[in-house]
């Protein structure tokens, strides 16, 4: 029997996070004790003057009504003020497009520049949403596979083995989900011209912008090959920075036709971003950076903590993380035997060992592109975090 369903939704993944974190939190409520390093959120809540900007904004009847489907030119002005404080890159609010969180500005700009046909390089591990509107767009992904010894990093020499006729975009992730890892200067430079000398298209997500550490620096792409410009979409929100993952505002940033191209596609979509959450994100944006320090400050302590104990598991590897809130160990040591009693044979078995025996979540591998590894969200309180690690450790040691 034909499906109900049309092939081309049918053919989507679920999201691999989301379906961890559901699952952790039906298990939770039911009086499991689950310690849960799925979820891609901060565990801080959102900064009070934010909160008390929407609280205001609900009290304004302008905000009750319709807005432009692109964005209020108050936080689009507010938007090109911030990249050039963050990055150094000067832009137009013209080139802004305000939208329903960081997935819908993944999915419009893939709808307005491929088409059906092209080609998409996308290194992996790859955050598991990438290759669905990818498909969606009628395009075809190409996974390009790093590894812990080239740091979770592609290289130019990879880009021009994987480059084809078809090939039209590049998707660039620094810091990376769900890796860590953070691309140096020079590297960031090389791939920069590599696209520009082979006119290709540069996806850039930034959402991680903030969240670096040790000697590591984030680095704007476009700010560093100027040329590329026009070449470039830069993908952001303030989920990440300003503990705001459920306010849903995410934008793009790119050439003016692309930008009116996404809006005139969102007018049919979507309309406008609720414009509460709008006027949350403007005080965000507008607002200092102190909030992100202190959350940076506290990562920064759990990351040391968790790339410690990984280690100290047998069978166990993880490069240290660099930038993001994660850790992505190497469980490969741990596959092809008996663990509590049953056969391990993927890190998708040993996923489901760990929710069920110890009440532990995680995503595995498989869900990035990488089997073998698995995504550990150091975007929890320090006792949980440690107590979750102590249970992996026993379970895998004993």
């Amino acid at each position: 029997m034909e499906s109900r369903i049309s092939k081309r939704v049918g053919a989507i993944a679920p999201s691999a996070t989301l379906a961890v974190t559901s699952k952790a939190k039906e298990l939770k409520a039911a009086g499991a004790p689950v310690i849960g390093f799925g979820a891609g959120e901060p565990d801080f809540p959102t900064p009070s003057y934010i909160v008390e900007a929407a609280i205001s904004a609900c009290s304004d009847p302008v905000n009750h009504r319709y807005s432009p489907a692109g964005g209020l030119p108050d936080l689009k002005e507010a938007i090109a003020r911030k990249t050039l404080r963050d990055s150094g890159l000067e832009i137009n609010p013209n080139q802004v497009v305000v939208t329903n969180g960081g997935k819908h500005a993944v999915y419009n700009c893939m709808q307005v520049i491929l088409n059906a046909g092209d080609e998409v390089l996308l290194p992996a591990p790859y955050w598991t949403t990438y290759p669905e509107p990818i498909a969606l767009a009628g395009a075809t992904t190409t996974v390009l596979p790093t590894s812990e010894e080239t740091g979770f990093r592609v290289t130019v020499d990879q880009l021009n083995a994987s480059l084809t006729e078809r090939t039209k975009a590049l998707i660039f992730v620094s810091p990376s989900n769900p890796t860590g890892a953070v691309y140096p200067k020079e590297e960031i430079e090389a791939i920069g011209k590599w696209a520009l000398e082979n006119n290709i298209w540069i996806f850039t997500d930034e959402i991680y912008e903030h969240l670096v550490y040790g000697s590591s620096t984030h680095y704007s792409l476009p700010t560093l090959v100027p040329e590329c410009a026009d070449q470039t979409v830069i993908l952001n929100g303030v989920a990440k920075t300003y503990a705001m993952t459920g306010w849903r505002v995410g934008w793009i940033i790119a050439p003016e036709d692309v930008a009116k191209a996404s809006s005139t596609l969102q007018s049919h979509q979507t309309s406008n971003v609720a414009n509460i959450s709008q006027q949350a994100a403007l005080a965000a944006v507008s607002g200092p950076l102190s909030a992100v320090e202190e959350m940076r400050t506290a990562f920064d302590r759990r990351r040391q903590v968790m790339h410690s104990m990984l280690n100290a598991i047998d069978g166990v590897s993880v490069l240290e993380p660099q930038g993001a809130f994660y850790a992505f160990p190497n469980f490969s040591g741990c596959l092809n035997r008996d663990i509590a009693g049953r056969k391990v044979e993927t890190t998708l078995d040993l996923a489901q060992i760990f929710l069920e025996e110890i009440h532990v979540a995680i995503v595995p591998g498989e869900a990035f592109g990488a089997p073998g590894y698995a995504r550990l969200s150091f975007a929890l309180g320090d006792n949980d975090l440690e107590e979750g690690l102590t249970r992996i450790s026993d379970l895998l040691n004993g």
